[in-house]
């Protein structure tokens, strides 16, 4: 009887391709995409290096709001990730915020290499009016989205369960649709389940089978 194959982490490879202020400066639509996005405060550049296993991927910052473009990390020829802005915080100025409105709305709208979006929420204060954006956006436009509520270590099992569980009763009373699961950057809790859903997005799933 053979072993079982051991879970290949296609991330880990990952590196940075190119840095866009501007739809017109994005990649070359074509191949797979899954983009990254969040509120300024919601961990998601924690979430981008636990996810990859590589902990200096996606800057870290105790200052919100830091990433003020659309950060490309390239996976191989055909596949990328996506660290989108995180804006909505306070401390952004006002026309930053116009700006990447705009931005990515034409981004969801006409991105044709966009398979995903993974949205991340503080697990201890989701469902805020910009993570209702998102999703309303990924909606709109046909494309997929996954919640990683994160900084799950903060709260007891019980608690973080409750939260998945209300999250899920929030999205489904707005007519949102989008998986819903708990996620950890410390501890690596839900990296295997995060990771999974990419590379059915991406199509690494597709050769798992071969």
């Amino acid at each position: 009887m053979s072993a079982p194959k051991a879970k290949i982490n296609y991330y880990r490879t990952a590196s940075f391709l190119i840095g866009a202020n501007h739809l017109e400066q994005l990649p070359p639509d074509i191949g797979a995409e899954v983009a990254f996005a969040g509120r300024s405060n919601a961990g998601k550049s924690s979430a981008l290096n636990a996810i990859t296993d590589n902990g200096s991927l996606a800057r870290t910052s105790k200052t919100p709001g830091r990433t003020q473009m659309i950060n490309y990390f390239k996976i191989d020829d055909e596949r990328r990730l996506a660290d989108l802005p995180g804006y909505g915080f306070a401390k952004v100025p006002v026309a930053v915020k116009k700006h990447w409105e705009g931005v990515l709305e034409g981004y969801f709208a006409d991105r044709q290499s966009l398979k995903g979006v993974i949205l991340m929420m503080d697990i201890r204060h989701p469902m805020k009016p910009f993570d209702d954006m998102m999703l309303k956006w990924c909606q709109e436009s046909g494309v997929a989205a996954h919640v990683l509520l994160t900084k799950a270590d903060k709260l007891k099992s019980g608690a973080t369960k409750s939260s998945v569980l209300k999250v899920r009763k929030a999205l489904k009373e707005l007519g949102l649709s989008a998986t819903v699961q708990a996620f950890s950057a410390p501890k690596k809790d839900g990296v295997e389940q995060a990771r999974n859903l990419l590379d059915k997005w991406l199509g690494f799933a597709e050769d798992l089978d071969e």
